[in-house]
């Protein structure tokens, strides 16, 4: 550490008695000002990349397949789920850490993973009722040794309602198993009847108790977004369709012969947009965490996009004070050109 000290304390002296060098040439009209401000610059570069190269050295750049390959090595069990080409599923890793890794999450669109700040709601799904269906599950799987339809699917309905459509069990040793869920009530549906709640610890503590595929658990104050409903006369033939898939913009085809509820398997965030055949809709909050929306009768396109305001007002900002920047400099050297 002294060495590191002396030999930082030795450069920064020569690079200030450089530019004092310098200046005083200048002054005494020795050196040009176009040839100091170069030599300044050169000499400021020559600084900061002596020290940015502390950490940003050439052996942290490799190609991506080696991270791949060494990082997130792709397993059978990683192979067998992707061969499932749907647009859209999760997937539980029971053979991890769950909470707490993010290899998962490289391959597949994972119920866990770890981010130091979840969204507080879904932490709090976590601690009041996934990580408890996730030892039911457990226990349920291996009573059954593995047969997925001699379990219990009530004593991990949220599992389900979040479109969790594959489990990854431990195997012996290192190995996993991926076992496929029959129960996953896909990425969307709609309801046969909505529970109006006052509080947010009602609103979680029900779904102990409701079968999130029949009924939805609604915040009173969204009340007005679901059009009042409480109880529906649902089209047993309806259908709803996830049509289009990105991160930021989801589209669904629906079909149903009489207005209806539709609960998505999407995390609510009011910064979602949503039309229904390019007319605007309210998004509601259903079941603590996901999205639930009044759908007309008939055949309809629903699409849901992500572009919050405070991203578009930044963005603006920001060109803006890239365009100032520009336009000093430009004004600088045309000043400059004029009155060398």
């Amino acid at each position: 550490r002294v060495h590191l000290f002396t030999s930082d304390a030795w450069r920064s002296f020569f690079i200030i008695l450089i530019g004092a060098v310098l200046l005083l040439l200048h002054n005494i009209r020795k050196l040009k000002t176009s040839w100091m401000i170069t030599a300044i610059a050169v000499l400021c570069l020559f600084d900061m990349w002596a020290v940015n190269k502390r950490y940003l050295y050439n052996d942290q750049f490799v190609p991506s397949n080696q991270i791949v390959e060494k990082t997130f090595a792709k397993t059978q069990t990683d192979n067998f789920i992707l061969q499932d080409t749907s647009p859209d599923y999760r997937v539980l890793n029971l053979a991890s850490n769950t909470f707490n890794e993010n290899s998962t999450s490289y391959w597949h669109k994972s119920i866990g993973g770890y981010h130091a700040a979840k969204l507080r709601r879904y932490q709090e799904m976590i601690d009041r009722h996934i990580s408890k269906e996730m030892q039911n599950l457990y226990r349920e799987v291996n009573s059954s040794q593995g047969d997925m339809n001699a379990v219990n699917p009530d004593v991990f309905r949220v599992l389900n309602m979040l479109n969790t459509k594959y489990f990854i069990f431990p195997d012996e040793g290192e190995n996993t198993i991926p076992l496929e869920n029959p129960y996953a009530y896909g990425n969307a549906w709609f309801v046969d009847n909505i529970e109006y709640v006052n509080t947010a610890n009602e609103e979680i503590d029900a779904l102990h108790t409701i079968s999130p595929a029949r009924t939805a658990v609604v915040d009173i104050h969204f009340k007005d977004e679901l059009k009042g409903a409480t109880s529906i006369q649902r089209d047993t033939a309806a259908t709803i369709r996830l049509a289009t898939y990105s991160p930021n913009r989801l589209v669904y085809e629906t079909s149903s012969s009489t207005d209806g509820i539709a609960v998505f398997s999407e995390i609510y965030y009011p910064d979602w947009k949503a039309t229904i055949d390019g007319t605007p809709i309210d998004i509601a909050r259903a079941d603590y965490i996901l999205r639930a929306m009044h759908i007309p009768a008939g055949k309809h396109t629903v699409e849901m996009w992500f572009r919050p305001k405070s991203l578009r007002v930044t963005e603006g900002i920001a060109y803006g004070g890239s365009a100032l920047l520009i336009i000093g400099v430009i004004v600088l050297l045309l000043g400059y050109r004029r009155n060398p």
